[in-house]
């Protein structure tokens, strides 16, 4: 079974150098990128499962950068996260794709169940694109049987 690939988008370097070892120590692998731009250039390369991508940010703030995750990578997870949330950003995050919404300072186990929680919704998502392509492929008795002929 696949692990769940995570990547941390936040300006804060402390934030993203402490949660990611605390992640790591935990068994998660983790990336880290320091502003949108960046993250999306990791995206280009690595498969993640789960972003988990702060609201405020200098440049491509999290609002831009969640909208060019879902145009590009539509299947990324994305969890908002922000120490500035208001409840239009909220609702902004969600109607853009977010799969969930997160306070900072949030607890280490809380971001860890959010993210399974999405990495469980990527794996749903990934099997049914595989079961449809694979009945895409896949005759019928009938359809061999006339084959067969």
């Amino acid at each position: 079974m696949e692990q769940m690939k995570m990547m941390l988008v936040d300006d804060e370097e402390r934030f993203l150098a402490t949660t990611q070892k605390l992640l790591q120590k935990k068994g998660y692998d983790v990336l880290v990128a320091a502003g949108g731009k960046e993250a999306l250039e990791i995206l280009e390369k690595k498969i993640i499962h789960v972003v988990v991508l702060d609201v405020k940010m200098p440049g491509m703030d999290g609002l831009q950068t969640l909208k060019e995750i879902k145009t590009r990578f539509p299947l990324v997870e994305v969890i908002m996260l922000t120490g500035h949330a208001t409840v239009e950003s909220a609702v902004d995050g969600l109607k853009s794709g977010a799969t969930d919404y997160l306070m900072k300072p949030t607890g280490l186990e809380e971001l860890i169940q959010k993210a399974e929680e999405a990495f469980e919704k990527w794996r749903r998502m990934e099997e049914k694109i595989r079961l449809a392509t694979s009945k895409k492929y896949m005759k019928s008795p009938r359809e061999i049987l006339r084959e067969a002929k």
